[in-house]
């Protein structure tokens, strides 16, 4: 289910079989890297389709948690938990962070749930049959992490 309202009303007559969010962890940068921030945002949100697909009834996609690559770690993960808490305190039982920023992998202790880091591959020149490809790839990579995930019993949050 997709951040739409046609999908809302499909959530709010089933909330009680999707018990899990997906966010994108989508890097801003207009000063340097304008196009490298781009780029992982985009292939984190084509990943983030795809799961969707995939667990369609499961899984809620909610948008994307911006922030500006400038930002510090404190103040992103202190807002990023904000997000938790408030989507685990209505509801969601998992919460599932996308990103293909690396800075997060450092920090992953601090995330209250589970992070997916990918490395943003360059599919604006390749041929749309080969980024099917690829992302299909991706996907059977990260099936098992959701899968797994879902097995496990939810963190708990501390306030």
């Amino acid at each position: 289910m997709k951040w739409t309202t046609s999908d809302i009303d499909m959530y709010l007559k089933a909330k009680e079989y999707v018990d899990t969010a997906i966010i994108p962890l989508i890097p801003l940068d207009w000063e340097k890297d304008q196009k490298g921030a781009v780029s992982k945002g985009e292939f984190s949100s084509i990943l983030i389709e795809e799961m969707e697909k995939q667990f369609k009834g499961r899984l809620f996609q909610l948008p994307p948690f911006t922030y500006l690559i400038s930002e510090h770690n404190e103040s992103k993960i202190a807002r990023l938990k904000e997000w938790d808490r408030h989507f685990f305190d209505n509801g969601f039982k998992h919460i599932i962070y996308v990103t293909c920023d690396g800075d997060w992998k450092r920090v992953e202790q601090q995330i209250p749930d589970l992070l997916i880091w990918v490395p943003a591959l360059p599919l604006e020149n390749l041929d749309p049959g080969y980024a099917k490809e690829m992302i299909t790839g991706q996907m059977k990579q990260l099936l098992p992490l959701i899968t797994d995930k879902w097995q496990s019993e939810p963190k708990e949050r501390n306030s």
